[in-house]
């Protein structure tokens, strides 16, 4: 007859379960914009107006780590140090969907280059469009992008719908979010 060791058996156990509970724990949603991963915004990317001459090309965007239960994304670009008392928003986009991985450069000015069924929302300039930053002379800005992965697949929206509205929504419906900044001077 075999004696069985109880605590050889626990450790066992306790061993398998933590072990599959580590392989269980998912990678977080990472955000990269290698266009200023290595100068930042340069006058590419700079917006070309309020007294800025740069070219207003959105930048190159890359995420990987979607949680598996993600229905949509959204993106933003907020500046927090504008002398607004509620920040400048800068570039925002909605519906992205989740079998994507990357906005392509450009596609905030040319938005039959955003993945299909993605919506931009009018930015603090006034427009659907990426705006560049562009803050004021002798200054220095910090420029956030966060993506927020949701637990729903479309946010209805109009051409009344705000950033701050938008903002509110991801942040209701998020189940990981990403971000990354960047600063900029002039």
């Amino acid at each position: 007859m075999h004696k069985f060791n109880l605590n050889k058996l626990r450790s066992i156990f306790l061993g398998t379960l933590l072990l599959s509970s580590a392989n269980c724990i998912a990678e977080p949603l990472e955000l990269t914009i290698p266009d200023l991963e290595q100068h930042g915004f340069t006058a590419k990317f700079v917006a070309n107006q309020f007294g800025c001459q740069g070219e207003n090309i959105s930048p190159q965007i890359l995420w990987e780590n979607l949680p598996e239960h993600a229905k949509s994304l959204v993106l933003t670009m907020f500046d927090p140090d504008a002398p607004t008392g509620s920040g400048w928003w800068h570039w925002v986009i909605v519906n992205i969907p989740v079998s994507t991985q990357s906005i392509v450069q450009s596609a905030g000015n040319h938005t039959e280059l955003l993945p299909n069924g993605s919506q931009l929302i009018r930015n603090d300039f006034g427009v659907s469009l990426y705006g560049g930053p562009c803050p004021p002379e002798k200054t220095n800005h910090r420029y956030q992008f966060t993506l927020y992965a949701l637990d729903i697949d479309h946010i209805e929206i109009n051409d009344q719908t705000t950033p701050a509205l938008i903002g509110f929504i991801a942040n209701s419906h998020q189940i990981a979010k990403a971000a990354v900044s960047y600063n900029y001077s002039r």
